[in-house]
This record gives structure tokens, sequence and C-alpha cells, in this order.
């Protein structure tokens, strides 16, 4: 490994001074080295691969585009090494030479004093100051005296000898499952005990088999990507290097991702300031926050375009980011291996909610389907189609509007009927459970990426103060001394200075919230105005001979309550990008008002602000129709008004279709059209017009240098994943909220979701620097947020099927109205009467022949005007109120109580990882403790002495059905003689 570096490096060299160097021999660089193995146990690509098929210094943009003949140091791949010797690119910091003399001599110094810092730790550092050059470059590497010292320190879990690895335990353990059966001719022999499973669990195991073998298909070819085993790892300590798995060149021990966050590691704790008074002037972050450096990131490995040269980055793109494998399973382990824990986790939650979106998609759609069969045999439906019934309804608007009939709302009450059935309410109680488990086998799976990407034990390390922090506290003359670091950082007191910003904080997160609702009454007016204006146009629209202008004003006559609906959906949908575009720089900007000390109470902070202003931006609206629209309009002659006019009425169908197409276009409109055009469209316009603003030559491009080259890609901000997080979390939100009214959102987030992945993927293979590889255990906060919304989803479904459906008002008139039981005459029962001549005069209709309708109808249970209580409610509203109610209650509670049983069920760690947790950190215990025992006693401890020593606690020692280590006897109570043992087959 190291001659390749080292061959790597000499070529370099010599093409700079016009030499030739042989390349190596046939045998070292024609054939693929063989993987190494990384920090977390993973197989990794060597450095520098052996056989290449590109020129690194290419441009990624021009790649396809090379001449076919490769030359000696283009095969060797990008250049990963100082100039001046073959040390390896941990980290590039960047700094600029333009700006005022005084802050370029300080920002001098600065560095300086920092960089001196970094080598008196250990680290090697090198420049590339090209004269004239507006950018200049620092390379850092860190060697391996410095990357054993801190990965101690760090508790890095390392990859130990082969002899040690679970494997090979695991089949010691096998041994164990065997008993000594006593033969009849004498003689022992050795049969296989299999203790018997319970019927839960071989059930379960069969489910697993048969799943693994549905989604076979959709695996990559694993003699492509090869898959990642896992190596049995410790905590690394130097005291016991004779435990792991250090190979010849040791430089290539450590995985670059393990590499990168140890030297980031050192970047941020190491002080640029020699004035004691500014014990806080220290660590990358603060200096590129004062300007003192412009950036800091790790190279990419390599080009991804097609003809690169084989890395891991290209790959990711080839098999992971590539649309071609947008159907196939994620190389999560390579992910991991690359961008480190946190990157691999977003993407592993998001693969396993895409595969959790499969079934309730097949759910949704087959509830779909079952309503467009029902459709047109719909009793309801049928009544409101049937012109015979001759329904006259009473006018939406006063004065202006008509009488119209119920018939010409046929197509909208055999739409509504699509998704208001009786299905409709298995689909809400399946995604009730759905939400539940998706949650709880998340945690499963979680659990499993734990223990596999060892992260079992991790603990969060101390986090420095933000730069921005102690920028904006610079001032501040009062200091308190960190109980936990014991430096004296700037201190805030709370009651004088901190409540009043998070007082003021706080009020303007309402207002923000209250402009929201303001947006929605906009809104809400518009819809009011504009079916008004609808509803009169046949009257105002002038005699003519053009039978299209006739048509097109009778079609938007007949069809005004649904061109009200999609265009006031559409007007909503930009009102919300462009309030989510205020919400995000106010947001932020309060945030950093409020001076938090670390970046984990700022993102939680951040987190808490825009989730509620999204919360309320996405859903008002949807809450508006789903809950009040229509609840409060009152009657003919005597509407409820607000602001002088009449409140919304629900349409003939009845509420449910309206919030269907609100959902569906606010929904798909912002994620399918909006996010993605942001996403993706936009940065492609804006490298477009930067390429046509500061065109380069190929030769410009090619003498670049590979971090010349990253630095010009976008750089990998810690809020990228939470914009990821956000957006999946709202629509989470759309799915378990209101998806009782529409069955399809699963199906169109399934789809979303694809394309998410790869959008994402081939953001941070492309179109990022390459991120510094963090750790971190879970989803952090979203859990809890997931959490929440699945909770509320439970009430909120059941009051729409309650309020808002007529699933209810259905129900009870089969079952205490209804003649036969069925739903014949239920239109008829539940339009009320009024009598025209109740109209107040300055409301009544002015329309030829209006003085000829004695009565209309309305949507109401109400008394007829005949009765002993005109206009009161009638007897079977009182019934349908009660039973909405009950609903809810019983719908509430059956629900959390089962979904709360379900939840105490399925364990967060499976049984058998819980095992494989206990034998691997019970089994590492005991081989150090026996091995310094003999290190102790002055014996050497070799290859064979820990094989022997886990061959004796595999005897010892096994694992029962509980998950505990229980001691087996190693003489039974009439052991087989020595002449038996021979006779053992």
């Amino acid at each position: 490994m190291y001659e390749i570096a080292a061959s790597h490096w000499e070529h370099r060299m010599s093409e700079e001074k016009g030499e030739k160097i042989p390349m190596l021999a046939n045998k070292e660089t024609d054939e693929v080295m063989q993987p190494q193995t990384n920090g977390g146990g993973q197989q990794r690509s060597a450095d520098v691969p052996k056989k290449m098929e590109e020129e690194e210094e290419e441009d990624a943009d021009v790649q396809d585009k090379k001449p076919s003949g490769l030359t000696d140091l283009e095969k060797l791949g990008r250049n990963m090494y100082f100039k001046s010797e073959p040390r390896r690119i941990d980290y590039i910091l960047a700094w600029s030479t333009e700006g005022k003399p005084e802050k370029l001599a300080h920002s001098k110094e600065a560095r300086a004093v920092f960089e001196e810092n970094l080598e008196k730790e250990g680290l090697k550092l090198e420049r590339d100051e090209k004269e004239g050059a507006e950018i200049h470059y620092l390379k850092v590497h860190a060697p391996y005296e410095v990357l054993t010292r801190y990965a101690e320190i760090l508790k890095v879990r390392m990859p130990v000898k082969k002899s040690m690895d679970l494997d090979k335990i695991q089949q010691k353990y096998a041994k164990l499952e065997t008993i000594l059966i006593k033969m009849e001719g004498g003689g022992f022999k050795r049969q296989v005990v299999t203790p018997m499973k319970a019927v839960s669990t071989r059930l379960w195991d069969t489910m697993t088999d048969i799943t693994k073998k549905l989604f076979t298909p959709f695996q990559l070819d694993p003699n492509v990507v090869k898959p990642i085993k896992r190596r049995f790892n410790v905590a690394y300590s130097r005291d016991k290097e004779y435990l792991f798995d250090i190979p010849e060149d040791k430089d290539t021990y450590f995985d670059n991702a393990t590499r990168n966050r140890i030297v980031n590691f050192i970047l941020r704790r190491k002080p640029f300031s020699r004035e004691k008074e500014k014990a806080y002037s220290f660590g990358i972050n603060k200096m590129i926050a004062d300007g003192h450096y412009t950036d800091a990131y790790p190279l990419h490995e390599g080009h991804w375009k097609p003809g690169s040269a084989d890395n891991e980055r290209k790959l990711l793109f080839d098999h992971w980011a590539n649309w071609r494998n947008c159907f196939k399973i994620q190389p999560l382990d390579h992910v991991r291996g690359y961008f480190g824990e946190k990157i691999a986790i977003y993407f592993a939650w998001l693969g396993f909610y895409m595969l959790m979106l499969i079934p309730a998609s097949i759910i949704g759609l087959l509830v779909f389907i079952y309503g467009c069969a029902i459709s047109g045999n719909s009793y309801p439906a049928n009544e409101v189609c049937d012109e015979s019934k001759n329904f006259t309804m009473c006018p939406l608007c006063d004065y202006q509007c008509p009488y119209w009939k119920l018939s010409a709302a046929c197509s909208h009450a055999r739409a509504s009927r699509i998704f208001d059935n009786n299905a409709t309410v298995f689909f809400a109680i399946f995604m009730s459970f759905w939400g539940t488990l998706f949650l709880e086998f998340w945690k499963r799976k979680q659990a499993a990426l734990q223990f596999k990407w060892d992260l079992t034990d991790f603990v969060t390390e101390e986090q420095p103060p933000r730069p921005e922090f102690l920028a904006k506290l610079e001032h501040i003359t009062t200091y308190k001394e960190h109980p936990i670091t014991g430096i004296k950082e700037p201190h805030l007191p709370f009651w004088r200075r901190r409540f009043p910003i998070y007082l003021m904080s706080w009020t303007a997160m309402l207002f923000l919230a209250f402009l929201a609702i303001v947006a929605v009454v906009g809104v809400i007016a518009y819809r009011i105005s504009t079916l008004a204006a609808l509803q009169v146009l046949t009257r105002d629209t002038p005699v003519t001979n053009s039978t299209f202008i006739a048509s097109t004003a009778e079609l938007v006559y007949q069809n005004a309550s649904l061109v009200t609906t999609v265009t006031a959906a559409c007007i909503n949908l930009l009102i919300i990008v462009i309030l989510n575009f205020i919400y995000n720089r106010l947001a932020f900007w309060l945030t950093d008002m409020e001076c938090l000390r670390t970046q984990k109470e700022y993102d939680d902070s951040i987190t808490l602000k825009l989730f509620s202003l999204q919360f309320v931006n996405y859903y008002s609206s949807i809450i508006y129709i789903a809950f009040v629209k229509g609840r409060m309009v009152g009657r003919p002659g005597k509407y409820a008004t607000l602001f002088g006019g009449r409140q919304e009425e629900c349409e003939a169908g009845g509420c449910l279709i309206e919030l269907c197409i609100q959902l569906a276009i606010i929904m798909t409109g912002k994620q399918l059209i909006v996010n993605n055009i942001v996403e993706i469209l936009i940065p492609k316009i804006i490298k477009w017009i930067k390429r046509r603003i500061w065109p380069e030559t190929q030769e410009q491009k090619m003498s670049k240098s590979p971090w010349e080259k990253d630095y010009k890609l976008q750089p990998a901000e810690t809020t990228s994943l939470f914009y990821e997080y956000l957006e999946m979390v709202l629509q989470f939100g759309f799915l378990t909220l209101f998806v009782a009214a529409f069955p399809l959102g699963p199906l169109f987030a399934l789809i979303n979701n694809i394309l998410e992945i790869r959008f994402d993927a081939v953001k941070f293979t492309t179109e990022l620097r390459r991120p510094m590889a963090e750790r971190i255990p879970d989803i952090g906060v979203w859990y809890s947020v997931l959490y929440g919304i699945s909770r509320i989803a439970v009430i909120s479904n059941a009051f729409i099927i309650a309020l808002t459906s007529d699933f209810i008002p259905r129900l009870v008139y089969t079952m205490a109205y209804s003649p036969d039981g069925s739903l014949e005459g239920y239109v008829d029962h539940t339009l009320a009467v009024f009598n025209t001549s109740d109209f107040e005069e300055a409301k009544r209709p002015v329309f030829e022949g209006s003085e000829i309708v004695e009565t209309c109808r309305y949507r109401d249970f109400r008394n007829p005007p005949d009765s002993d209580d005109p206009y009161e409610y009638s007897q079977m509203y009182w019934h349908v109120l009660a039973a909405r109610f009950a609903f809810v209650v019983v719908f509430e509670n059956v629900i959390v109580v089962i979904t709360g049983l379900i939840a105490w069920l399925i364990p967060d760690v499976p049984a058998k990882l819980k095992l494989h947790i206990r034998r691997e950190a019970y089994m590492s215990n005991e081989i150090i403790i026996k091995t310094e025992l003999m290190r102790a006693q002055g014996e050497q401890v070799g290859e064979a002495d820990i094989e022997r020593i886990i061959q004796d606690e595999n005897q010892r020692y096994r694992s029962n059905e509980l998950g505990s280590m229980e001691l087996v006897h190693r003489r039974s109570a009439s052991p087989p003689n020595d002449k038996e043992k021979d006779n053992i087959v």
C-alpha cells in the first residue's frame, strides 16, 4: 500500500521535473488491491487504487468527453498526497488573500499561532500558495501516532485480530449446541441439540425469510457493491495493540472518515491567540466565523462522472445516486463509510420510511378503488343526481345568487363518495396502527444499526461554545466558569439579559403564526367572493350567438365550487411558499438573538421554531376546512356573518372532497413540484449562469488541484439535513393527521420519497463538499416530533370521520330512521325545508321566476317551517351529535389502548441483538482480563494464546434462552473415560 502511495507521489514529482518514472510492475498495478479494514469494522478500498480508468485532475463536467488514451499518471487516480512527501491529505483549510491590510495582517498572525499549535500536536502541514491566486490552501495530515493517541481518547472502536472475530467465536459457540450420546456398541457420538422455538418466534422467522426473498430483486449486485461485513470491534487502546488487526502499513489502518473526524476534533480544540484573557479564542469554527479562514473540509476521494477512476465516491454515485438504481436497496454501510453515521442514519431512516409506505400505499389505493367502484351505485349519490327528485336548493349568497337544482352537484356528490365511505374509517384505523408500527419498528432498525456501526455505547462529547456565541459576547465583561470544562466564558444573566430576548423572540413567533392565520382568512374571503361572482356569471353574461361563450359560462357555473376550491388551494400554496421563505429568515434571526451557547442548543431551538411555524403555515387552511368550515353557517333567513359577509358553506357533496383537493394540491404541489424546483432546478440554473459568466477552458479546469475543485462545490452546512428532516416530518403529518380525507396520500408520498432519496444522494455525492463524518446514534429530536404527531393524528382522524365526513349521519339514519336499514331516502332526510317568504326583503333573490319558488332546501337537521318550533334543530340533529362525540371517544380510546399495547409488546431492541451485544461485551472483557494477566506475569501473548483463551471461555460459558451467560460444567456426573473419549464420533 505504502509503495503505491510513494509511486503516486514520485510520478507527480517527476512530472514537474520533466522526468519519466516507469510504473510499478503489472503484478502491483494491474490487480485491484485487497480492501483494508477501517475503524468501524468495515472494508474499504485502498487509498490509492492499483488499477484506474480515468485521470483524476480532469474537471467533472468534461470527464465524459476525455480522450480514450490514459497516461500512467492518469491511471493512478486523484492526488490525495502532499507535494513534498507521500503523506495523505486528511483536511484542507482555505483562506482568502483579499481584504483590508489590517484585517489580513491580523488573520495571518492568528493562522500562524493556530498552525504552530497544530504542529505541536503532531499534525503535518503543507501550504499551497499560488502566486496571484485569490484563495490559498493548507493541507493537513495526521500521522499514525496522532491518530492512535486520539483514537484512544475518543474511544474509537477498532477491529480486533481475525482470530478473535465474532464469526469464529460464533463457530466455537456452535460446538456448545452439541451433546454426547452413548452408543449401544460403546463409545460416544455428538448430536446437535436444537432448542424448540416458540410459535411466535417460528412465525416471525418465516415472515422474515419471506420478506427477504421478496426483496431479493431489489438488492444490489454483491459482486459489484461488495457487502461490508461487520468485524468484532473493541475500544482502541495503545497499551493493548496486540488485540488489534494492525496491517504492516499502519497508515492504512484508520479509514478516511475516522481520520477526518480525528483531525476535525483537533482543529476544533486548538487556540489561535496567545493572549490568556482570550481563552475562548480557539477552534477552526471560530476562526472561520472571524474570517481568518474561509472554510475547512475533507477532500472527496475522486470524481463521479462515467469513465473516472474507481473510487468510493464514484461507486456511491453509480450504485446509489444513479437513477437506474432508484428501486434498489441503499448501500448504507458504504454511505456510512464515506459520509459518516449522521448522514447514513438519515438515509437509513428515509429508506425505512419509504419501505413502510409500501403497505400503506397499497391499502390506500385499494380504498380509493373501492370508493370509485361504489360511487356509481350509492343511494345518496344517485338521489342527488336524480333530476326527478326536483330538489330546489336555497341560494348560495344573498340577493345576487339564484335558486339552484341539487342535481347540478351530481359530479361533486359522486366524487365525494369516492373518499367518503365506510372503507375510509377502516383506512383511518389502519393508518393509526401504521404510525405506531412505523415508529416501533424504526427503533428496532435503529438499534440494529447502532450495533452494526458501533454506536451502542455512544457518548456525546462536551460541545464547545458556538463561535457566533463568543463573537456576540466578545465585549461582555461578566464571565462565568463553565462547570464541565472549567474555562471562563462570557455570561448573560437570565432575568436581565436573556429573559427579555426570549420574550421578544416568542412574541415574534406568535405574530408570525398569526400572520399565517390571517393569510387563511384572506383565502377564505377570496373563496366567498369568487364563488358569489361565478354564481351570477350566467345572469351577467350577454346574449350572444357564440356557442363557445355560452357553453363555457354554463360549464363554469356548474363547477363554480370546484373552480373556487382549486384556485384557492393554488393561491394558498403560493402563500405557503412565500411565508416559508419569510419564516426561515426570521426563525434563524430570532435564534441568533437568543445567544445560545452550544450548537445542540441552537439546533433544538431552531427546530422548535421552524417546525411550529411550518405546522401553522401548512396545516391552518386544512384544519379550517376539516373542522371549522360549514359548522357555524346558520340557516336561510338567519345566516351567521363575519365582517359583514356570510360564512362559507360546504358544497353539496360535503366538505371532505374539498379537504381532499386541498391536501392533494398542498402536499403534492409543495413536495413534488416546489421542493424539487428549489433543490434541483434552481441550483442547475445558477450553475449554468456561472458557466456563462465565468467560462473556463479545459486546460484551466485540468490545471486545478482537487482541493480547488472541491472548494468550488457548495459547503456542507450543519443545516443541510435539518431541512430534509423537516420536509419528511411535515409529510408524515399530512399522512397521519388527515389521511382519512386522502387515502392516496401514502402513494404520492412513496413516489416523492423514491425521488427524494436519489435527489439527496446526487446532492451529497456531486454538489456538496464532503462533510465531516459526524457520529450520532439516532435521529435526535425528530423522533419525539414524529411520536407527538402520531398521537395527535388519532384525535384528528377521529374528528374528521365524525364531523367532516357523512359517516356518522349515514350510520344514524340506517340504524334509527331508515325503514329498511338502507340509505334510500337519506338525502331527502338530510335536507331541511325553508319557506322563501321568510327571507328578508334585502336578501331575497331577484331573478326572474324567483317569486314562484315557495320553498327551498338546505343541508341541515332542522324542523320544517310548519312545525311547532320552526327552524330549530331536529331530533335527528341531537342523535347525530351524540353519535359523533361517542364515536370520537370510542375511536380515540380504543386506538390509543391498542397502539400502546403494540408499542409495549414490540421491544425496542430485538432479543437476538440483545444477546449478541451481551455476548460480545462479555467475550471482549474476558479476553482482555486474561491476556493482561498473562502479560503481568511476564508471558508473551501471541495469536495462539488468544485463540486458547477464546476456546476456554467458549467451553466455560454459553448463552441461555433469556440472553444471560450461564456456566457450563466441564465434567458431567459420569464422564467418558480416556478409552471412551477415543471412540467419540
